[in-house]
């Protein structure tokens, strides 16, 4: 299993260390081999030695070294703290800011070129979801395009607009059907975003085409998501 927090724009920098540092000492007490991933603000970056299958994020970037891009970061800074992992698509960047397929495209082969490891996400609106399979599936193949799917540090994260900080997840048989279908031409980890929380991770992780989880406001303390990975690993 893959288990992913994002911390948007929540927590300090403080914070963020406790937070970090009680997550390595549970990993390591409970010798927690699963791929764990935390993607802070970016006022929280720093360098912090972790067990190698914990690994530090940035939530977003532009594709320049360096540059007069006010408000964003670059390579530059990101090479600061050495890290190698970023999301990219969410959509709250999307939807939110605006951002188009073309710049997200521009993002993921900037960061491709240069190693990263890329979680990508993908995600339709509910009146999308409404008209049924079909249309949810066409509308989330159209934010494929211009990505490398076989891309070999690529992670794909399925985040149904309408389950983000809802509080309602989709349904076990909603999210089977979308992986299974991104499963027949996606060959790397998917995870599912999307109102996680300690209560319905079991279910989520015995899709049978789900290899992980991204979540958000369930994982902001660090207790919470302790108890996630330990419901997902007794799963």
């Amino acid at each position: 299993m893959i288990f992913a927090t994002n911390f948007k724009t929540n927590n300090t920098r403080a914070y963020t260390k406790e937070y970090i540092q009680t997550l390595k000492e549970f990993v390591l007490k409970n010798d927690i081999k699963d791929d764990i991933f935390v993607f802070p603000t970016f006022t929280s970056l720093d360098m912090f030695e972790l067990p190698s299958n914990i690994r530090v994020g940035v939530q977003n970037a532009y594709p320049v070294q360096n540059g007069s891009y006010t408000g964003e970061i670059g390579l530059e800074q990101i090479d600061e703290f050495g890290l190698k992992t970023i999301l990219i698509g969410h959509s709250e960047r999307r939807v939110i800011l605006k951002e188009s397929q073309e710049l997200i495209v521009e993002k993921f082969n900037y960061f491709k070129e240069r190693g990263f490891e890329i979680i990508y996400c993908i995600g339709e609106p509910k009146e999308i979801r409404d008209e049924g399979v079909d249309s949810a599936m066409e509308y989330l193949w159209s934010e494929f395009d211009g990505i490398d799917i076989e891309y070999e540090k690529l992670i794909v994260a399925y985040e149904p607009i309408w389950a983000i900080g809802t509080g309602v997840s989709a349904k076990k048989e909603d999210i089977d059907e979308i992986l299974s279908n991104l499963r027949a031409k996606i060959k790397v980890p998917l995870l599912y975003g999307g109102s996680v929380k300690s209560s319905n991770i079991q279910e989520i992780e015995s899709i049978k085409d789900c290899d992980g989880v991204l979540v958000g406001s369930a994982s902001w303390k660090i207790e919470s998501f302790c108890e996630i990975i330990k419901n997902g690993i007794k799963g």
